[in-house]
């Protein structure tokens, strides 16, 4: 470190970039829980002593990147040390479209393509996933044997990012098919009836990566969410679950993946953000990250029976709710899985056609539709079994 600085001030004017610092930087004290790291605290020491020492006419900058800002030291934030901080968010929709046009100049385009229509179709998605995209989308027209990259070979992109490699030859039995089909078409029922439920784009029963199927949605990009929001999402998320209850009686372990969402988001109403009238105005979420070195609970045994019995009402709710849409709904649901079964994948067009427009208004949010020749999938939903079970990003993101 501290030849690091020196030959950095003999070469000055200079820049000093350390990506990941909180590899060196993290808090002193804390991570002495299994016995500390004395190499790691004097490499922090040094840096903190370097830094210091500048003066006016050093002609040094430092610049540091880390994800966890939150487990820093303190002396490294403060002023004259690291004393600006530069929050870098994931992009937004205009800002993603500029970093597609980025991107895509090494490639050529056919006319079709739409730009603005992708920065859309890509929620959450950030700079290096929207440059994997590009690389995969060429990727895919090269092996069609395309001289150009077209629109579908973007969207065909998006399905092999978000959903994995694509496995047509899996075997399924003819039983699982129809579970897996009345399964998708629940979630796709119900989210249409919901008002905040995010806005459909397929529907589809084609194994990709470890999901047998999935329901594909368009998130809102929201900066703030409020609580029939996020208990529309959790409806819409257990009408998968629901549709195998009341059309076999019987309920499976597909959807391990759904449940685990639901109980995040529930968690997050009663503990993160203040939402359950019995808990009230209180949260137990640490933002300083010194939460995770406390070995005890923020609140009493007797509040954790409440947040648990809380946290079980929500999701029973919302689920009954999810039951009561479908039973209303059962003859549409029934008509949407055998078409399902049927074309193995299914767009916004053929929900209109089943149910009608939706019966509230909406804010049109794609306005290129998906093409329908498009055999491919989405984003992990329905779970082979509880052991290969893994969180996607989502347009959780």
């Amino acid at each position: 470190m501290r030849d690091l600085f020196k030959q950095a001030a003999a070469k000055s004017p200079s820049i000093i970039f350390i990506d990941e610092i909180d590899a060196i930087g993290r808090s002193r004290g804390k991570n002495n829980i299994t016995g500390g790291n004395d190499e790691r605290e004097n490499t922090l020491n040094q840096l903190l002593t370097e830094m210091d020492g500048f003066g006016t006419d050093t002609n040094v900058i430092v610049i540091a990147a880390t994800n966890r800002a939150d487990v820093l030291d303190k002396a490294l934030m403060r002023a004259g040390r690291f004393d600006r901080q530069i929050y870098v968010d994931l992009p937004d929709r205009n800002e993603r479209k500029e970093i597609f046009e980025v991107h895509i100049k090494p490639l050529k385009m056919d006319d079709d393509v739409n730009i603005e229509f992708l920065s859309k179709q890509t929620p959450g998605f950030s700079g290096a996933d929207i440059a994997n995209l590009c690389n995969e989308a060429a990727l895919i027209a090269a092996r069609k044997g395309n001289k150009k990259v077209h629109h579908q070979d973007f969207l065909d992109a998006v399905d092999r990012i978000v959903g994995g490699l694509e496995k047509k030859n899996k075997i399924i039995t003819d039983k699982e098919k129809t579970t897996i089909a009345y399964h998708e078409a629940g979630h796709a029922t119900v989210s249409w009836m919901l008002e905040h439920a995010a806005p459909l784009v397929k529907v589809t029963i084609v194994p990709r990566g470890k999901s047998l199927g999935a329901a594909w949605y368009l998130p809102e990009e929201r900066q703030i969410v409020q609580t029939e929001q996020m208990l529309d999402e959790m409806c819409a998320t257990l009408g998968g679950r629901a549709a195998e209850k009341i059309m076999f009686d019987k309920i499976s372990t597909g959807a391990l993946n759904d449940l685990e969402k639901v109980a995040r988001q529930a968690k997050a109403i009663v503990t993160v953000y203040g939402l359950n009238d019995k808990i009230g105005n209180i949260t137990f979420y640490d933002s300083s990250g010194q939460g995770d070195y406390n070995f005890t609970k923020p609140y009493s045994e007797k509040t954790a029976q409440i947040i648990d019995e809380e946290i079980s009402t929500i999701i029973e709710k919302q689920y009954q709710r999810a039951i009561d849409i479908l039973n209303h709904h059962k003859k549409e649901l029934t008509v949407l899985a055998e078409l399902l079964k049927e074309k193995e994948v299914i767009f916004e067009d053929d929900l209109i056609r089943i149910f009608g427009e939706r019966p509230f208004e909406v804010e049109p949010i794609l306005e290129k539709k998906v093409p329908k020749n498009n055999k491919e999938e989405e984003v992990e939903d329905n779970v082979e079994n509880k052991n290969d079970n893994e969180e996607v990003k989502s347009s959780e993101k």
